[in-house]
């Protein structure tokens, strides 16, 4: 006796029954895919986590790296020759302070009091007033100074970090400052010179002309805040 439900023609399964194990199954695979999203939700390291590589580290004297490149000591050139006027105003200025101090030491035993105090109050008049000056002018350069380093390490950084993302370092350690917690680090993970080169390529100008030494002492550049903002292409090195 034939079955009041007809059977499927291909798996010999009665229609009814077929259509029940599909429902049946639909529902298990449903259920069965929330539970791995749950247990993925709960666990993201154990599905999605890599295993971390070994670590490459470099080291750069970021200060240096930066006053270095051709830009920097073109920079820099342009900021002491824009200085040079009020420098050379405080030399006078010195040297009338030296020479009025000669004559008085000189002339004191041919003088009156009254002359002495004189010139003794001329010199104070402008020693004070070279004191200012000299103060003003430092405080001036010191933050134009600040002021041209910061604008160019934010392009060196950009250079350096496609550099080390390029090179497959993984940390870079600033060795600039002398509280550095570096100890030791042999001169193969050094990229200061890498750097700067990779810099002077892409920015294209040229090494600037040897500078005549000028007698004074620069104050050095302390970086303030590096922006850190999306790399440029690396340079080719």
């Amino acid at each position: 006796m034939l079955s009041r439900v007809s059977a499927d023609g291909h798996t010999g399964i009665p229609k009814e029954l077929l259509n029940h194990m599909k429902r049946s199954l639909s529902l298990i695979f449903t259920l069965a895919s929330g539970f791995a999203l749950s247990a993925a939700a709960q666990s993201p390291a154990a599905t999605t986590a890599a295993a971390p590589g070994p670590a490459k580290i470099a080291v750069i004297a970021f200060q240096v790296a930066v006053a270095q490149t051709n830009e920097g000591q073109r920079n820099f050139a342009d900021l002491q020759k824009k200085f040079d006027p009020r420098r050379q105003q405080l030399k006078v200025l010195s040297d009338d302070v030296d020479n009025l101090t000669k004559q008085l030491q000189a002339g004191a035993d041919k003088m009156t009091p009254a002359e002495q105090q004189s010139k003794a109050t001329a010199i104070d008049t402008k020693k004070k007033q070279l004191d200012r000056d000299a103060q003003d002018a430092q405080n001036d350069f010191s933050q134009e100074m600040q002021d041209v380093y910061n604008a160019l390490a934010s392009k060196v950084y950009d250079v350096m970090q496609s550099y080390a993302e390029l090179k497959g370092y993984t940390l870079v350690l600033d060795v600039s400052q002398q509280q550095t917690p570096v100890l030791y680090a042999s001169t193969a993970t050094n990229i200061t010179k890498d750097i700067i080169d990779a810099y002077n390529v892409k920015s294209g100008i040229p090494a600037p002309p040897a500078q005549p030494a000028s007698g004074v002492d620069a104050p050095k550049p302390t970086p303030r805040n590096v922006p850190r903002a999306p790399a440029a292409a690396p340079a080719t090195h």
